[in-house]
């Protein structure tokens, strides 16, 4: 396909300021960028391009503005929920050369970054200071600050120190329009309108982030890591709610069921209880006092539960290959799996054992295997659906499967994503959530930042709403716009 105009003027302004590798139009390059994590959605880009400053990303957006290109923001490409899915008749903007940390100051608690800093770098430079930054999605030694902040991403501790929402406290942002503009700052909070926390999950749609400043946190002084089987998730589920119930807020409870520890032993051989239904990770940290006190209590109430083949971590290295098998889980399914559906939904905590009956219900009905890893702390689930693409119909049992385990966490009070973001896989899911009018409101706030519909678009809403277009329903004898009736967009 011949580039368009824009495209092409897009091109031409990026190979004036950019390194010659940085401005990539050969189709099989561009093919590394057809997808993120989501794999089952692929979209070559009509252009990619890799700026190191925020003046590149400005340049590039600005150009953008002018010939209505449109535009997707990308950092790690680690995404689960189709975000960075590119356009066909776009460009691509690759933040992963912008890993600079801008300033590191200990002594406010804070660090400003570039956007293509990883997550867990950020925690490493921060560490001899005695600080780190909390929110540790799976995917934290490749994932990008970026990113987290596109998706509010959270982690196995955000029971504890919540989403990365919680650690954010300025950005700079190039607007749709190519303006740089300053949101927040050092300050834990600033006067007006939290237009900090709109940009904050809002998944690229108003704009690109091109630094972050977060707060950090200080190393706890003491860390107890527990591994704890049980017969079954009911078990768990019951521990999980016990603990909680009791007062105590463990930096974080994990659990696994016994589909996803036959992945991760495959895997990763992380030696979690044989014969287990379900495990749990649970981890406590803080003042050494408090933390030896809320060990006792913990390993109380699990006993009250049928727990078994409890094991403390002894050392940092037993620690870690507890958390092996929790943060490879993800990746581990692919030895028992050759497809799979990575979902992810949020339920009241005390709903996890009707909601996992639910699911085994739903699994058995449908001959499709659900392997369960989530933060039990928050409910905040992460059902992995199994198929196998060659076989005819699997792919879609497992997408109705999929989709029912959504409607399970709506009808239970829950959300359609706690931390993966809506991108494309879940927009049609977004009705079930919300009604019009709210829908409205929140496409009229993504309309404010950007007028010309150019900043991800595509993305968390079901169908295009119409920027600029009087609100109302269409009244009869006026005419309509094409995109309307071709069932395209959505006038609000």
């Amino acid at each position: 396909m011949r580039p368009t105009a824009g495209i092409a003027a897009v091109a031409t302004v990026a190979r004036a300021r950019l390194a010659p590798d940085a401005v990539i139009d050969d189709h099989a390059r561009l093919r590394t960028y057809e997808c993120d994590g989501l794999t089952r959605y692929r979209v070559t880009p009509a252009l990619v391009v890799l700026p190191e400053t925020t003046a590149d990303v400005e340049a590039v957006v600005t150009v953008c503005a002018e010939h209505r290109v449109p535009f997707v923001a990308r950092g790690s490409g680690t995404g689960l929920s189709g975000g960075a899915l590119p356009r066909a008749d776009g460009v691509v903007i690759v933040l992963s050369r912008m890993r600079a940390v801008r300033e590191l100051r200990l002594e406010d608690r804070r660090a400003v970054v570039e956007p293509g800093v990883i997550n867990l770098d950020l925690s490493q430079v921060s560490t001899p200071g005695g600080y780190y930054f909390a929110p540790d999605p799976s995917s934290q030694t490749i994932c990008s600050i970026g990113g987290n902040v596109a998706e509010n991403s959270g982690g196995a501790h955000c029971l504890k120190y919540g989403f990365t929402t919680n650690h954010v406290t300025g950005l700079e942002l190039v607007t749709a329009a190519g303006d740089v503009v300053e949101l927040g700052g050092l300050a834990p909070d600033t006067p007006g309108y939290d237009l900090l926390g709109a940009v904050v999950g809002s998944e690229g749609t108003l704009g690109v982030v091109t630094s972050v400043t977060v707060n950090l946190v200080r190393l706890p002084e003491k860390v107890i890591t527990l591994l704890v089987g049980f017969p079954s998730p009911d078990d768990a589920g019951a521990a999980t709610s016990a603990i909680i119930s009791a007062g105590i807020v463990p930096a974080a409870i994990e659990m696994m069921d016994a589909l996803a520890i036959e992945a991760a032993e495959a895997a990763v051989r992380c030696d979690y209880p044989a014969g287990a239904g379900a495990v749990l990770v649970i981890e406590v940290d803080g003042p050494a006092c408090e933390v030896d006190h809320e060990l006792e209590e913990v390993q109380r109430l699990v006993a009250d539960h049928r727990a078994f083949g409890t094991r403390t971590a002894h050392d940092a290295a037993d620690r870690a290959l507890i958390w092996k098998g929790r943060k490879s889980a993800f990746a581990a399914v692919g030895r028992i799996s050759p497809d799979y559906i990575v979902q992810d939904g949020v339920i009241p905590r005390t709903a996890l054992p009707e909601v996992l009956r639910a699911i085994t219900a739903l699994s058995e009905a449908s001959g499709v295997r659900v392997a369960n890893v989530f933060h039990a702390g928050d409910g905040n689930l992460h059902p992995l659906v199994l198929f196998d693409e060659r076989v005819e119909g699997a792919s879609a049992a497992a997408e109705e499967v999929s989709g029912a385990i959504l409607d399970l966490c709506i009808e239970r009070g829950g959300s359609i994503t706690g931390e993966h973001g809506v991108g494309i896989d879940k927009a049609e899911h977004l009705p079930r959530m919300f009604a019009e009018d709210d829908l409205d409101t929140m496409a009229r706030l993504r309309c404010a930042f950007d007028p010309a519909g150019i900043a991800n678009p595509g993305k968390v809403f079901p169908t295009p709403r119409l920027c600029g277009e009087v609100p109302g329903r269409h009244r009869a004898g006026e005419a309509v716009h094409p995109a309307v009736a071709s069932g395209e967009a959505a006038v609000f």
